[in-house]
C-alpha cells in the first residue's frame, strides 16, 4: 500500500470514508505497477537488427539481387547482426518476405532457423548452403524459389516492392518442423514461439 497516499488523504477522510482511501490508494498502486510492465516491455522492444549491406526503407542493392527470372544480380544474403534480445531467448528465426509479390500470401525469400541463441550475427553470403557459414545447429529451410537457402529480389517490372528482413527471438532452442517444411509451417511455428522480433526493411523494382 502507497503510505504517502494514505497521509495526504488523513486529513480530508471522514469516519467512514476509510475503505474509499485505502481503494483509492490500492489503484495508484496497481497503476504504478502497470507503469513499471510497461518499461520492461518497452526494453524488449529495444531488440534491434543492423546490416552493412542493406538499409532501412532504402534501395536494396544488386549484390543482394537474385541472379535469375531476368534478374543479373550476385544473390549474396546481406551480413546482419542484431542486440537487446528480449530474456528468455533459446535461438533465432530469419524470415525475409514480399507481401507485394503477385501472388496469395506474398513470396518468401529466405526461411532460417534453428539459429542458436548465444549468435549475435551471421556473414554476408551465409544464405549460400554450398558455403557452409551457418553457426552450429542452424537450418535453412525451403523458400518459394523451391530450395533451401536465399533468393534475392526479382519481382516482376513495375513498381519497387517491400522486402522485409525479420529477425525473431524464440522461446525454444529447436522449432518442431519436419524436413523439407513449407515456409507457410515453419512461419507459424515461429510465430507461436516467438518473444520478439526486429526488422529491416528494403525495397527493390525494375
Amino acid at each position: 500500500m502507497n503510505i504517502r497516499c494514505l497521509e495526504r488523504m488523513r486529513g480530508s477522510l471522514l469516519a467512514g470514508a476509510v475503505l474509499t482511501a485505502v481503494v483509492v490508494c490500492a489503484a495508484q498502486a496497481q497503476v504504478t505497477v502497470a507503469s513499471g510492465s510497461s518499461a520492461r516491455v518497452d526494453s524488449r522492444a529495444g531488440f534491434t537488427l543492423i546490416s552493412p549491406d542493406i538499409a532501412d526503407a532504402k534501395e536494396i542493392p544488386e549484390t543482394q539481387v537474385f541472379n535469375s527470372l531476368g534478374c543479373t544480380g550476385r544473390n549474396i544474403s546481406p551480413a546482419l547482426s542484431w542486440s537487446h534480445v528480449p530474456d528468455g531467448t533459446q535461438s533465432f528465426a530469419l524470415l525475409v518476405h514480399d507481401p507485394d509479390a503477385p501472388m496469395a500470401g506474398g513470396w518468401w525469400h529466405w526461411m532460417v532457423y534453428n539459429i542458436p541463441g548465444n549468435v549475435t550475427s551471421l556473414p554476408a553470403d551465409a544464405g549460400n548452403p554450398a558455403k557452409h557459414l551457418m553457426p552450429g545447429t542452424t537450418v535453412q529451410g525451403r523458400s518459394d524459389f523451391g530450395t533451401p537457402g536465399y533468393g534475392g529480389p526479382c519481382p516482376p517490372p513495375g513498381k519497387p516492392h517491400h522486402y522485409y528482413f525479420r529477425l525473431y527471438a524464440l522461446k525454444v532452442a529447436k522449432l518442431d518442423v519436419p524436413p523439407g517444411a513449407t515456409p507457410a509451417i515453419i512461419g507459424a511455428r515461429v510465430n507461436a514461439n516467438s518473444l520478439g522480433e526486429a526488422q529491416i526493411m528494403g525495397l527493390y523494382g525494375r
